[in-house]
């Protein structure tokens, strides 16, 4: 009896060991991101309850390079695509696509948090829920049953503060945080 109680913790020990030697530790946790991320903010309030976000000539946003050093401390810019139907008053095109959803700005995040695309986008799931994600560049359609997409700016519903940039990512791009 005695060797099987050994023969037991003996197992127990073992598979502790594997599953420390499996978890991951904060040496293999990504490290911080570093590369200054791109920032749009809010352009216009619109018709029914819409708004309009970009990075337009003008702003300091950088869709190329960034234009935020990742030390800044700002709100991310979340979305959740639910298929909306583009309200009377708006008329998407490149430059000012309609993002089928709605946006809202979470609360500040310091940028060297967001070290990858799903680290960015849980910062939006755990302040909004599930559906949400961070907004990107490309996010605004436009044209026959809004099948293209554009850039620069786009309108959805929602609201945003005024004044406040707000971590956007872009996807062919280096110019997010965890580039």
């Amino acid at each position: 009896m005695r060797s099987d109680k050994l023969a037991s913790l003996a197992g127990a020990a073992a598979l502790a060991a594997t599953a420390l030697l499996l978890a991951p530790s904060p040496a293999h946790a990504a490290p911080p991101a570093t590369h200054p991320g791109m920032t749009w903010a809010k352009m216009a309030d619109g018709p029914d309850g819409t708004v309009q976000v970009g990075g337009p000539g003008g702003s300091p946003s950088n869709p190329y390079q960034g234009d935020t050093p990742a030390s800044a401390v700002l709100p991310v810019l979340c979305l959740k695509v639910d298929g909306s139907p583009v309200p009377d008053g708006i008329t998407p095109g490149f430059y000012t696509g309609w993002a089928q959803g709605t946006v809202a700005a979470s609360r500040p995040v310091r940028g060297s948090r967001l070290n990858s695309r799903n680290a960015a986008d849980s910062v939006c799931q755990a302040e909004f829920g599930a559906g949400w994600r961070m907004a990107e560049f490309h996010d605004g359609h436009y044209g026959p049953d809004l099948a293209w997409t554009g850039g620069w700016t786009f309108w959805a519903y929602g609201s945003v503060p005024a004044g406040t940039r707000m971590w956007t990512a872009i996807n062919d791009q280096r110019a997010n945080p965890w580039d």
